[in-house]
């Protein structure tokens, strides 16, 4: 889906006018029915603030099959993703141990679950 298809369907969604989308922007409606006509390309700012208006990632607006998820706080292990560069490489060798052994956990519960 295109950016300006994706516009119009959130805006949609929210039951907004461009004129209420446009005002909430900071912008005119005219220029709204240009996002959503592809006759313009939003700035970078206009898609950062379309992201927080519409509580989505700005990957969401701009990639095609990029999934939909909130702009923020909508997955605490992505929000602690930058962090973990932070950790020392020991600290990091046991996470990722921790992880395919909980990964594990699941894989062979879920295969129990389906075959019994």
């Amino acid at each position: 889906m295109a950016l300006g298809e994706r516009i119009k369907t959130l805006r949609k969604e929210h039951g907004w006018s461009q004129a209420d989308l446009a005002t909430r922007l900071n912008a005119d409606a005219g220029q709204i029915s240009r996002y959503e006509n592809g006759k313009i390309t939003p700035s970078v700012e206009a898609v950062i603030r379309l992201a927080d208006i519409f509580d989505v990632s700005c990957d969401y607006l701009l990639i095609d099959d990029a999934p939909r998820r909130p702009l923020r706080g909508g997955n605490p292990l992505a929000d602690r993703l930058g962090d973990l560069d932070n950790l020392t490489s020991d600290d990091r060798a046991a996470l990722i141990h921790i992880l395919d052994g909980l990964l594990a956990n699941t894989r062979i519960r879920a295969a129990l679950n389906t075959a019994g």
